[in-house]
């Protein structure tokens, strides 16, 4: 990494912290429903919410309740959704007069939506009208994130309870957490947005005039309206020209705004945040990094606040933040060093001139190395998915750090309330590995973890390296899987493996290569990401009710310290070697493969 790589991690991080900190103050006092005096209109207008739906605000639930209200919640999700797309080509909100979504796309991008993982097998400004994105699209960003952040809040209580049959209630902490802490920081994260340029409208779409005329091919279709091919069974193309150009419209900011804050990465163009309606600067390129790190770094601090232990969550911070600055480092140095292919062109100018630059290819100019190495790591390391270059282009061990980072289970800050709740699961892994050590019974945060805890921390660690193995293994072996592969030896296996790592981890990043909206994938990958999502949401919640329930044991010299540096080393080992050795042949079957073949001939 060279100096500027350095000055723009570090910058982040310094930043990140200071916003961080007063956010996860207003967390806990989201959680715990202690607001200030001066918020209490707004108390009092929620509270007439509750009365209006029947709902008790006072009755606490348990942790089947509880899960059951999610579950049903997001399944009414999935079903609006899929709906208004499958109805918008006669709903309003829809100037260019976009058709109905077909059906396996409309299954796959409602789940999608609706576990937060916004994978796109389609290209939003071509396919979506404006009601679908703002109505369903935008308001499951929201839900999505919300549903998140209660996961983890019903969690620490858990943590915190004295012996508790409740672990808080649902309809209570999603109404909050989407009023008070989605709302607001979308509102100004939009208003910031659309000043540096990004674009927030209905109107319809826009031709323009080029300066220069521009030929282009497209496949000729008969009088059938299928395509024609030749003798070969290649496409007949047609030789075309246009002086204009359509430039779509919408309204950007505010779906950017949730996209980012919520870790959802949903673009509204195809070429997500690599699009100068959705990203046009430096400084937006910045704040929309540091809008994916906001709310998982800040509950972070929530949890240390609520347990009642500040040194607990800066152990945690600590783990995370280490394996981000590696990958980080990884990353751009690999994305820096370049493709050892140029140097074999025989061309001395390519050579000198391509190498010191580094691989630029499926990258932003405006925005450089640094900073696209850096939005990789973030966006991965967080179960976000928006992009602002093509993973694809990476180098093979650029492109496979983004892979090992969804892998990890995304713990690394990850996505709202996912990435701290699934490392406090592998907290959970850790103490119990420890007790194990010295032939104590593991406590953790003063509550005794058992045979019940471990049992749900192993079907939680366990579903998701199942639903991508399984699901890659199907990919490959299935000639519908196959037929969608671009790039044939161990690249084309590495996309799949990223579909499904995706997929099922919920982030919705994708190497993009793969051919993937087709009713095949659309099933599969919908399938990884329902069971991603809330095969783990389950088994957490099922925890935190067993832990709400058992009291606060008191520290003693036997205790082990959960929060110094041998409790990080720990936790940091217990994260690569449970959450990675899964993966490790599949890895080498892909990016480590086509590393060594790159780099043979040196």
């Amino acid at each position: 990494m060279n100096s500027q790589a350095w000055i723009l991690l570090v910058a982040f991080l310094a930043i990140l912290a200071l916003l961080a900190w007063p956010l996860g103050q207003w967390l806990v006092a989201v959680a715990d429903g202690r607001f200030p005096r001066w918020f209490a209109p707004f108390v009092k207008a929620e509270h007439g919410l509750y009365r209006i739906a029947g709902v008790d605000a006072a009755s606490g639930m348990g942790w089947r309740h509880y899960a059951i209200a999610l579950v049903v919640f997001n399944l009414l999700g999935v079903l609006a959704v899929y709906v208004l797309q499958r109805l918008q080509g006669v709903l309003p909100f829809n100037p260019q007069a976009m058709a109905a979504v077909s059906a396996d796309s409309s299954f796959n991008t409602a789940i999608s939506f609706v576990t937060n993982t916004n994978w796109q097998g389609y290209a939003g400004e071509s396919t979506m009208s404006y009601l679908t994105q703002m109505l369903a699209l935008t308001v499951q960003n929201f839900f999505s994130a919300a549903t998140g952040i209660v996961v983890v809040i019903a969690l620490v209580r858990g943590f915190a309870a004295r012996s508790s049959a409740s672990i808080g209630n649902f309809w209570v902490d999603i109404t909050r957490v989407t009023a008070y802490v989605l709302l607001p920081l979308s509102l100004l994260f939009a208003l910031f947005l659309v000043g540096q340029g990004v674009i927030q409208n209905v109107d319809a779409y826009k031709d323009v005039n080029m300066l220069e005329t521009t030929s282009y091919q497209l496949p000729k279709n008969g009088p059938d309206g299928q395509p024609l091919k030749d003798a070969k069974g290649n496409p007949v193309m047609e030789d075309l020209k246009t002086d204009k150009q359509t430039l779509a419209m919408g309204p950007v900011a505010s779906q950017e705004a949730i996209k980012m804050l919520g870790t959802n990465g949903g673009g509204f163009f195809n070429a997500n945040s690599a699009h100068p309606y959705e990203n046009p600067t430096p400084l937006s390129n910045l704040l929309q990094m540091l809008a994916i790190f906001l709310i998982p770094a800040a509950l972070v601090f929530m949890f240390a606040r609520m347990v009642g232990d500040m040194r607990q969550g800066w152990a945690v911070l600590a783990a995370m933040t280490a394996i981000f600055v590696v990958s980080v480092v990884v990353v751009t140095a690999q994305e820096q060093q370049g493709n050892p292919l140029f140097a074999q062109l025989g061309v001395d100018q390519v050579a000198s001139a391509t190498q010191p630059g580094g691989n630029m290819e499926g990258k932003e100019a405006r925005f450089g190395i640094a900073a696209t190495g850096l939005f990789a790591a973030i966006t991965t390391a967080a179960s976000c998915g928006a992009v602002n270059a093509m993973h694809d282009s990476f180098t093979p061990l650029g492109g496979m750090v983004p892979l090992v980072l969804m892998q990890l289970g995304e713990v690394v800050f990850g996505g709202v309330g996912t990435g701290l709740y699934s490392m406090l699961i592998f907290a959970i892994l850790a103490v119990f590995i420890a007790g194990l050590m010295i032939g104590r019974t593991p406590e953790y945060l003063g509550k005794k973890i058992e045979t019940y805890e471990m049992k749900m921390t192993s079907i939680a660690i366990l579903v998701t390296p199942v639903l991508v193995l399984a699901g890659a293994a199907i990919a490959v072996l299935a000639d519908a899987g196959k037929a969608g592969i671009a790039n044939p030896g161990a690249h084309g296996f590495s996309e799949i493996l990223y579909a499904l790592t995706s997929a099922a981890n919920n982030n919705g990043s994708a190497f993009a290569g793969l051919s993937a909206n087709t009713p095949f994938y659309n099933t599969l990958l919908a399938v990884a990401m329902w069971f991603g999502r809330f095969g783990v949401i389950v088994p957490v919640l099922a925890i935190a009710g067993s832990l709400a329930a058992k009291k606060r044991l008191a520290v003693t010299a036997g205790t082990l310290p959960t929060h110094g540096p041998l409790f990080v080393t720990l936790l940091i080992g217990s994260v690569l070697l449970v959450g990675l050795l899964n993966y490790v042949p599949a890895l080498a079957l892909g990016p480590v493969v086509e590393h060594l073949m790159l780099w043979a001939p040196k």
